[in-house]
């Protein structure tokens, strides 16, 4: 099946990358089943494909193929018949783990989703863009499974933002999250300040799950939403603090200074405008993830882009604000970005 390809001066040439990138879709679909099993949270601390197959009501040859491939791939570990995780399986695909990131996988293998990368990628490539998920209604499902989704991946993001606010010399009183998503951002600031209130815009039926997590954490009282596209609602005046996290690469940057002026206009004596999001280094291709992100963007939006911090600058600059500053959120691939 494979060919090896003699180099004179490099030596033999490996077709493992290409390989690995021509069967990637299968690895995200043995993901998909293991965290629908709740494979990884019933190995606990070791069990046998026989073991398994019972506690996942599945085949045991099915169970046992599964986790063989799992362990081809390094999620797993095998000793003799006993299946183990490892530690990044158990931290994150553990469904008793606090840092379980398992239910992303509702949106991205969503048909939704995997369609824009797989129904026709030159296309895509051909055009600058794809009406991806631009042309779905604001009731369409796929939003709830994105705001439910997005949700294990920006919780560690959430925690730091509100942690990097809470050494602010005063804090924010009245807080708009915009495209709040699951609403972690904002709550996780409404925690940090008991007296600060939180305004959150999203999509109707989005907003009725951060409303659930803003019950679940004890800031219902101060949480507010106002449902509708961020670009036409009306959410008033007086906010110490604007957010924007992971809203600014569905657009071009025309789009994303016209949204900052609307927001400006909204801030309060001395508001802040801070964004959340992927920031590429200026070579285009590094870190992996941040530099990675405008292929996700291409395929899924009409103009998308994860912006390097000069294209922030001039993005600022057109809204008629100063520049920005950029600071990364280790461990997590995002950056703080503030508007200044």
């Amino acid at each position: 099946m494979e060919t090896i390809v003699e180099d004179a001066h490099a030596g033999v040439v490996s077709p493992e990358l290409v390989v690995d990138a021509l069967f990637a879709c299968r690895k995200t679909a043995a993901i998909r089943a293991a965290i629908e099993l709740d494979l990884f949270t019933h190995i606990g601390d070791g069990k046998t494909a026989a073991g398994l197959a019972s506690a996942t009501s599945a085949s045991e040859r099915g169970v046992r193929i599964l986790c063989d491939y799992l362990v081809v791939h390094g999620f797993l570990t095998k000793d003799g018949e006993q299946y183990r995780m490892t530690p990044s399986t158990r931290m994150f695909l553990d469904r008793n783990s606090p840092a379980f990131m398992g239910s992303a996988v509702e949106f991205t293998a969503a048909p939704e989703v995997l369609n824009n990368f797989l129904r026709d990628p030159a296309a895509v490539v051909r055009n600058g863009g794809s009406a991806g998920l631009a042309n779905m209604s604001a009731d369409n499902p796929v939003w709830l499974k994105f705001a439910r989704g997005m949700g294990s991946f920006t919780g560690l993001s959430a925690k730091i933002l509100a942690d990097e606010i809470s050494g602010w010399p005063s804090p924010p009183k009245k807080v708009l999250d915009i495209a709040a998503g699951p609403g972690l951002f904002g709550i996780e600031i409404a925690k940090a300040f008991p007296s600060t209130e939180i305004v959150a815009v999203d999509w109707g039926a989005v907003l009725e799950l951060s409303r659930q997590n803003a019950e679940k954490s004890g800031v219902a009282d101060r949480y507010r939403t106002i449902a509708g596209s961020a670009f036409d609602v009306d959410w008033g005046a007086g906010y110490d603090l604007v957010l924007l996290p992971n809203f600014l690469h569905h657009f071009n940057l025309p789009t994303c200074a016209e949204l900052l002026r609307k927001i400006t206009a909204s801030l309060a004596a001395d508001g802040r405008i801070v964004a959340v999001d992927f920031v590429p280094n200026e070579d285009g291709v590094s870190p992996p993830f941040p530099a990675a992100f405008s292929w996700e963007m291409l395929a899924s939006t009409p103009a998308g882009q994860a912006y390097r911090q000069s294209e922030l600058t001039e993005m600022a600059k057109l809204a008629g604000l100063a520049g920005v500053t950029v600071k990364p959120m280790p461990p997590t691939p995002a950056s703080i970005i503030l508007f200044e």
